[in-house]
């Protein structure tokens, strides 16, 4: 595959990311139909292991995200600066600390964008707690997932 598929397997699999954070956006099969291409290309062994895979990371998710309470955005007072910097969150925390770095980084971002916003600790935290039991869990779920597809993706690229 060349360098130039790879670059739009990478922004496919980008745009998804922040699909992710976007609601009505596809994010999560963004990133799998990203895999699948680059696998229908790559046919390799590691290729097809990474499809499967990441079909069965993608799959579980969305039953979990299913079965956790559904998004309430009116009320909770989630802006689009917000979910910015809880993806910037995400994703930085993901690079530091390789996958599960990902959790706190997305709520350290939520926390971040209401101490900015609101200028206290407390009521950061509270809305933080309030964001999280209203959107953030299903979100996380979701982010955290299609990171973990990325990094494995990255992973099999880099190594192979």
């Amino acid at each position: 595959m060349g360098a130039w598929q790879l670059l739009m397997v990478g922004l496919v699999m980008l745009l998804g990311l922040l699909g992710v954070l976007v609601p009505g956006v596809p994010g999560p099969w963004l990133v799998w139909a990203a895999v699948l291409w680059w696998s229908m290309h790559e046919q390799s062994g590691p290729a097809w292991v990474l499809l499967v895979g990441s079909t069965v990371v993608l799959v579980v998710t969305q039953a979990m995200v299913w079965l956790l309470p559904p998004r309430r955005l009116r009320g909770v007072g989630v802006t689009r600066r917000m979910a910015l910097f809880a993806g910037a969150g995400a994703l930085v925390g993901f690079l530091l600390v390789p996958v599960v770095g990902a959790i706190p980084g997305f709520i350290g971002g939520i926390y971040g964008s209401e101490r900015q916003r609101l200028g206290g600790h407390g009521p950061a935290m509270t809305s933080t707690r309030a964001v999280m039991r209203a959107v953030g869990t299903s979100v996380l779920v979701e982010l955290f997932a299609c990171l973990l597809v990325v990094g494995a993706w990255l992973g099999a690229v880099f190594a192979g």
